[in-house]
């Protein structure tokens, strides 16, 4: 690994001068930081941005937390946190918890012990004290607070826009997938699908989970036709969980979707590709992230804001896993 002395070397100069050419500090003739910039090109010289951090009080270190990075939703929220910070020279550190406190709070301890001048959070298993005591902004994204900033999709009107569809398209016998408790944001579809079924006329059944896991979602999709073998429709609490409906459903040999609908939450990649296609309701989840990190990023500037929160709109992708409803060719 190319270090500073290689680069003092390579230009003929003292380290504490290309130092200064790194650090922007004291004066360096324009010759000089001319060949210590060539010298940093030739080696491929990366600074340690911690250290120059720390030297200049001024970090361009954002920490990121993930709750599951196997979910492929969250990694589409991240490249957009990712992209933008890059436009205006942030660097990220990731962080995994898998939905763990104890991996929650380690990760947030290393964000601070590497000067991170920001936090962006698709996690909070923690007390929201825990972030409101930080010396730093917090963002909170796909996740919705109270009392911090919080970028997340309508996920009331998702839930609402699933159950009207699932309606219009004739099921008459729909299992909602309720998300697991703690996170909001799944608790919001659940109680839109919930409004609208009540007010109708269909039968409905509720199935509670704990998680979005693959592994969790097949044993609940097992669970869901054994204990209600009648249903006509599920409204799953994501696209993971719709997935492996779908793979336990077709398992059985039901005729998707003639005698068995499936709406799935996110849109990720892959249910696309799904054999039958999944309709599902769309997050704008990379929007989402870019979005996060421009709240983040007024916020470290100290911009006042009237509003700290940013609410994105869902839509309704229609694929193969639904019949086409009234109105519909």
């Amino acid at each position: 690994m190319t270090t500073i002395r290689d680069v003092a070397k390579a230009a003929g100069v003292s380290v504490a001068t290309v130092s200064r050419v790194l650090n922007e500090t004291g004066y360096v003739h324009e010759d000089t930081k001319k060949s210590v910039t060539a010298a940093i090109e030739k080696l491929n010289y990366s600074p340690n941005e911690v250290a120059r951090s720390l030297y200049k009080r001024k970090s361009k270190l954002i920490g990121l937390l993930l709750p599951d990075i196997t979910n492929p939703f969250f990694p589409l929220l991240a490249r957009g946190v990712e992209d933008e910070l890059r436009l205006h020279d942030f660097r990220l550190i990731f962080g995994n918890t898998d939905e763990n406190p104890e991996k929650e709070k380690d990760y947030i301890q290393t964000f601070q012990q590497n000067n991170v001048i920001g936090m962006i959070s698709m996690t909070n298993q923690l007390s929201k004290t825990t972030y409101q005591d930080l010396s730093i902004p917090v963002v909170f994204l796909d996740r919705t607070s109270s009392s911090l900033p919080s970028v997340y999709a309508d996920g009331k009107e998702g839930g609402r826009i699933a159950a009207m569809e699932m309606i219009q398209r004739g099921s008459k016998r729909i299992t909602l997938i309720k998300g697991p408790s703690h996170i909001q944001t799944a608790q919001d579809r659940f109680q839109g699908s919930l409004e609208v079924l009540s007010a109708s006329e269909v039968d409905f059944y509720v199935m509670s989970t704990s998680s979005f896991s693959f592994e969790e979602a097949e044993k609940w999709a097992k669970e869901l036709f054994k204990k209600y073998g009648d249903t006509d429709g599920v409204i799953a609490s994501n696209d993971i969980v719709a997935t492996a409906v779908l793979h336990e459903a077709l398992r059985l040999e039901k005729s998707i979707p003639h005698d068995l609908q499936i709406i799935g939450f996110d849109d990720i990649p892959h249910s696309s590709l799904l054999f039958p296609p999944l309709s599902t309701i769309r997050q704008p989840a990379y929007e989402m992230g870019t979005e996060a990190a421009k709240l983040l990023m007024k916020l470290m500037k100290n911009n006042q804001m009237k509003e700290k929160s940013v609410q994105l709109p869902v839509m309704f992708i229609e694929r193969s896993t639904t019949r086409k409803g009234e109105g519909h060719v």
